[in-house]
């Protein structure tokens, strides 16, 4: 699946990060909504789709904490279908 038309993948890989954050505020910021107290909760909620524990070394000197967590909101899928589309038409 090719989604640019010369660009590069990072610039898509951009685009997709944005519409996941931006998304993921919206979500949280519709929480709030009283008039949308009904289907909020529905669009706001995390759904861990990926973790992985932290992990911790100690090299006596320095610490490091290392661990990710995908935890995305039905908002932030949909930041990132309409940035793949802002990308591909723009």
């Amino acid at each position: 699946m090719k989604f640019s038309s010369g660009r590069g993948f990072g610039l898509c890989a951009l685009f997709v990060f944005v519409g996941a954050v931006l998304g993921g505020l919206l979500g949280d910021f519709l929480r709030g909504v009283d008039a949308l107290s009904a289907v909020a909760p529905l669009l706001a909620d995390k759904h861990p789709a990926f973790v992985l524990a932290p992990v911790a070394i100690d090299l006596f000197v320095v610490s490091v904490n290392f661990g990710f967590s995908f935890t995305p909101n039905i908002m932030s899928l949909v930041g990132v279908i309409v940035a793949l589309v802002l990308y591909r038409r723009y």
